[in-house]
Parts: structure tokens; sequence; C-alpha cells
């Protein structure tokens, strides 16, 4: 009897993990189409746009710029400094320092000429205690304001953001993140079209600077970085934004806006109550709470995504690093999906109920789990003496040839709508990694993952520290070349 319910609970394993093997060839290729689509109606669209007239525009919407700062000394006016200089009629640029232990804030005084203002702080949202609100004498700095608070953490810094922003468009960004000069008027366009659907958020892509040259804020050479961890990520990045979110974006599915660079309406954000600071997958959460409260009340929306490289970040080339940023971002889907498991698989929410939340619950929130499963099945069948080599090994074939190929075409979406990256050895060192990436990186990636899973079983929390090296100039780089050659 036992040996019967065995064999049987083996069988119905197999039939499980084969129809998952299936599902993840049938939806990985259907994403690949819906973003071709969605790619070529978006270059079509934005041929001949003209965004100079969107800076003159009386009707374009006015823009808060909302950067948390946490000891962030080194670069902070520097950062700033940029962000003032983008090119858009009607913005202001809110910097929260978020209980800085270090000298951000004193930095930020100095080079603004900030003086601390007697402004009336309306907690609207709550927050941590505001210490004090600075504005510059110098009219220059006009569009600055700086909030001195105790440390919250990210969420309750935007919340405090929000609670004194004075424009109908929020721009939530990461302060060290360098902005291409019209990316403002890229992300407000979308906001600017709406017609029958009220447009909630607009996502943007999100590109890799390591290794790359900045100059003034800005990105004037591509590079790919020179670790292997980084080159994966320019590869994961791209298959993330340019086939990922755009194949959602297409069926108005999108779940997550990167927090990194996300822009929302103002007043839908107060409605929901903003930020909630109690997770570490704020930007996710918040976009999913947004979807929630317009598809709970029939109010016609979108969420929109621009696939224009218009912001560039520094990534943990460190695999300690890198694996504490994925093991929060899997507690912060985990979290958000467990805030709002209301809305998986209700018909009410539609897309978003039906669609985004069961894939996010499947194949993102319990993708390692059911890799891991997969293994151990595969060893049992092994033990028991239950194993066909031929059916296994075309099932690794299967899926290891539907990576490189998912990962190739992101790869080839980033070369015919942007080429950033001309360097021919750039691109063979790319090819490169997507060969490898199953191989060396994934499993690690699902490990990180797994952690993740028992982390937020065993309450462990937080951000973790991240390290970063900062940018690097032209000459900078020269300079460390020199160094290198002569030492």
């Amino acid at each position: 009897m036992y040996n019967f319910l065995f064999y049987l609970l083996i069988d119905v394993f197999g039939v499980i993990f084969m129809i998952l093997s299936f599902s993840v060839v049938t939806l990985y290729l259907l994403i690949m189409i819906l973003s071709a689509l969605e790619m070529r109606d978006f270059r079509r669209k934005n041929r001949f746009a003209d965004y100079q007239d969107i800076i003159t525009s009386p009707i374009a919407p006015g823009v808060s710029i909302l950067a948390p700062a946490f000891n962030e000394e080194s670069n902070i006016v520097q950062n700033v400094k940029s962000l003032l200089a983008l090119h858009y009629g009607k913005f202001e640029v809110v910097i929260i320092n978020d209980g800085s232990k270090d000298q951000t804030l004193n930095r930020l005084i100095e080079a603004f000429e900030l003086k601390k203002t007697s402004f009336f702080y309306q907690s609207q949202i709550e927050t941590a205690p505001v210490r004090g609100v600075y504005r510059s004498e110098n009219k220059s700095f006009r569009r600055l304001w700086v909030i001195d608070k105790e440390n919250g953490g990210k969420a309750d810094a935007l919340n405090a953001g929000i609670n004194i922003s004075t424009m109908e468009i929020l721009a939530c960004i990461d302060v060290d993140c360098i902005l291409a000069s019209d990316s403002i008027t890229r992300m407000v366009r979308p906001f600017m079209e709406e017609t029958n659907k009220k447009v909630v958020a607009v996502g943007g892509a999100i590109g890799i600077a390591n290794n790359c040259d900045v100059k003034d804020g800005t990105v004037t050479k591509y590079r790919v970085p020179k670790s292997r961890i980084g080159k994966f990520q320019v590869v994961e990045y791209c298959r993330a934004f340019l086939m990922g979110r755009m194949a959602w974006s297409r069926i108005n599915g999108l779940m997550l806006i990167s927090g990194a660079f996300g822009f929302f309406k103002k007043d839908l954000v107060m409605a929901v109550g903003g930020y909630f600071p109690k997770t570490v997958g704020e930007d996710m959460e918040l976009v999913v709470r947004l979807r929630r409260y317009l598809e709970e009340r029939d109010i016609p929306y979108r969420v929109a995504f621009v696939p224009d490289p218009l912001c560039w970040t520094e990534v943990p080339e460190d695999e300690e690093v890198l694996g504490r940023q994925r093991n929060r971002w899997m507690r912060g889907t985990i979290e958000t999906l467990q805030l709002h498991n209301k809305v998986g698989y209700n018909s009410r929410f539609r897309v978003l109920g039906l669609v985004s939340y069961p894939f996010w619950s499947i194949f993102e929130k319990m993708g390692p789990i059911l890799e891991i499963s997969g293994l151990i099945y595969t060893l049992i069948l092994l033990l028991i003496g239950d194993f066909s080599a031929v059916y296994f090994f075309s099932l690794i074939l299967m899926i290891y040839f539907l990576s490189l190929l998912v990962s190739a075409f992101s790869i080839l979406y980033e070369q015919i709508a942007y080429n950033n990256y001309k360097d021919k050895n750039d691109l063979r060192s790319l090819i490169r990694t997507i060969l490898l990436e199953p191989l060396f990186i994934h499993p690690k990636v699902v490990l990180w993952g797994l952690k993740g899973h028992i982390d937020f079983i065993a309450g462990r929390g937080g951000w973790g520290k991240m390290i970063r090296a900062g940018f690097k100039t032209a000459e900078d780089r020269k300079n460390l070349d020199t160094q290198s050659t002569t030492s």
C-alpha cells in the first residue's frame, strides 16, 4: 500500500513538473512576442516626437523629484547638481536626509547655501519626526528643498518628501542614480497622452553604469562591466526591462516599477496613504496597492512603461552584496503578495488578479522552491532507478536553449533600439555571459532567492549594507590605467 502511494506521488510530481516546464517555455515565448510588438509600436510612435514642445508646454505637469539620502556625503553635492540641471520647465528637487550619520546634510548646506526655514511641515502621511526643512538663499537653487529627518527607511523618507511636494507628478528616484537630461520630458509624456484610461504611474528602464565614463552627471561612454557578475546584470536588466516589462505593459499587467526610477500621480498616491514603510519591497507594494484601489472603484487606468535608457545606476559586483540584494527582492515580493492576497486569482481584478498575480506567485515567488524541488525529485528518481536519461537531458537542453534565446533577443532589442554598446568586444563578452549564465550564475540566484524565503519565515528583515565603488570619469579611468601599468 505504501509503495503504491509512494510511486503514485512520484508520478503526480512528474506530471506537475512537466506541466510547469512547458508552461515556462510557452510563457517566455509569449513574452518575447508581446515585447517585440510593444517595442515596435513604441518606436513608431516616438520616432518623430518633439520633446522640446513638452518642456515649454503650458499644460505640461509639474514634477517633484523625491530622492532619499542616507550617508551619501561623498557624492551628494554632484548628484543634486545633476538633478537641478535636468531639462524641464516646471520641477522641484526634494532631497530627504534620512538620519544620515555622516556629513551629508552639512555638505548640502555648504554647497547650496541652505538655511533652515520656518516652513510648516504638514504630516499628511505619518513619518518619522522631521527635524527641519531647508531652502537656499541663492536664487540659482530655488528649485531645491532639503528635508532633515530622523531615520525611518527609504519608504518613510519618500513619504516625508510626498508631504512637502507641491507638484502633481512624483518622480521617486535613488539619489545616486544618473538621469538623462531629457528624462523628465520622456517620462511625463504618457501622463499627457492619457485618454479614456487614467495613467497612474510610469516606469522607466534602468541602465548599468559600472565601467562607463561619467562627465557632469551624464554617461558619455558606455561599456559593459568588467566582472562576470556585472555582465550578468547587464543581460538580466535587458531581459527585465526591454522584454519582461514591455510585454507586461502591452497587456497592462505591470505590478512593479523600479524604486530607482518611477513616476506617479500624487493625488492617487496620497489617496492610498503613500508608501508602506513596513516592507522592503515598497516600490512593488505601492504599484499593487494603486492598482487594487482603482480596480475596486472600477476606474479605467493604465500603468505605462518607457523603455528608453533614461536612468543609470551602479550595480553590485560583489557576490555577497548581490546576494543580499536578491534576498531583499525576494522578501519584498513575498510581503507584497501576502499583503494583497485578496487580489490573487480573483476575476474582479481582471488582468491583475488573473494573470499578473498568478505569474508572480508561481514563477517569481515560488521559482527557487520549484527549481530546488525539481532537483530533489530528480535525485529521488535516480535512487529508485526510475530515471529516463533521454527525457531528463532533453528537458534540460530545452530549458537551456530557451534561456539563451530569451537573453539573446533581449540584447538584440537593445542593439536595434538604442545601440549603446558599440564595441564588438562588449557584445562578444555579453554573448559569452549568455552562454555561461544558466550554468554558473543562475544556480546562485536560485539559492539567494531560497535564502530570502528562509529569512522571511525566520522573521529576519532589513536592507543589508550596499557597497558602491562610485562612478568613474574618463580622467579617473586614465589615471587608474596609468597606475596599474606603472606598478
